[in-house]
């Protein structure tokens, strides 16, 4: 069977791969929401759901930092990867000796058909597609902020320095499905900004995110004092980069945090 992945790397294989390595921990989740277990043999530090395995599956090291020779004592018929989240060196290294799988998701379509994909490698086809349903049918119900306008917002994910998420990433299309209006939208990735920057967009809502900067309350009343008239809320980071079967329940957060929003303003 061959496979191309979303880089456009063609992989082969004899049959259905027996053991399995992730490297990102949204698909690590939907590796076990597709009824994967005994298969998927070693996973990252980060790779914190579903709990049982970040308890018992063997760890290869973190992200940005695999562990090259604990993956190869696995002896692996499939990694899987991602563009953004994995380092290319790393990644193309273990080309050399492995079949690498490699998803590159900036939008929700991206993220649906590598379920589908990755669904398929695996043999479970239909709990894939099943997956992509419900994911879809959530978007669907899901209709938007209920506001008179399109509010204008900032999506932090670290602090000191500060950095936002720009266009061409999943954060950002997940802001324009929540039904907000990116003020960082003309800058790629993941832009180092300024206090002041921030005070010169004027951002009606400033979302602080969970992950991977872990933003408490605390920094949210910080940015309250030094951004007056901004709306500051603490959002869920996973609910809004996760690109996985997590998605299931980013509709209904959104439900949630809508009203958030409205108690805040």
């Amino acid at each position: 069977m061959r496979f191309i992945d979303q880089t456009g790397h063609s992989i082969e294989f004899a049959g259905i791969p027996k053991k399995i390595v992730s490297v990102v921990p949204s698909q690590t989740e939907l590796l076990f929401d597709l009824g994967l277990d005994e298969e998927v043999v070693g996973i990252t530090k980060f790779c914190i759901h579903p709990e049982i395995w970040f308890r018992t599956k063997t760890r290869v090291g973190g992200t940005k930092k695999l562990d090259p020779d604990k993956i190869e004592s696995l002896q692996p018929d499939l990694i899987i990867a991602n563009k953004e989240e994995n380092d290319r060196v790393q990644i193309e290294k273990l080309r050399k000796k492995f079949n690498v799988w490699v998803s590159d998701i900036k939008t929700l379509d991206d993220a649906l058909s590598m379920i589908i994909s990755i669904g398929d490698i695996t043999g479970k086809f239909d709990r894939a597609r099943s997956i992509v349903h419900e994911i879809s049918a959530g978007f669907t119900h899901w209709q938007g902020m209920k506001s008179d306008r399109v509010m204008s917002s900032a999506y932090l994910i670290w602090n000191h320095p500060l950095m936002v998420a720009g266009q061409n990433t999943f954060i950002h299309e997940m802001m324009s499905k929540f039904g907000l209006k990116n003020v960082f939208s003309s800058t790629e990735r993941y832009p180092e900004v300024t206090l002041d920057e921030l005070r010169r967009k004027k951002p009606d809502v400033l979302l602080l995110s969970s992950e991977p900067y872990p933003f408490k309350e605390i920094d949210a009343a910080e940015f309250r004092e030094l951004l007056p008239g901004v709306k500051v809320i603490t959002v869920d980071g996973e609910l809004f980069s996760w690109y996985g079967s997590r998605l299931i329940k980013t509709p209904y957060y959104f439900e949630e945090l809508d009203r958030q929003i409205k108690i805040a303003l």
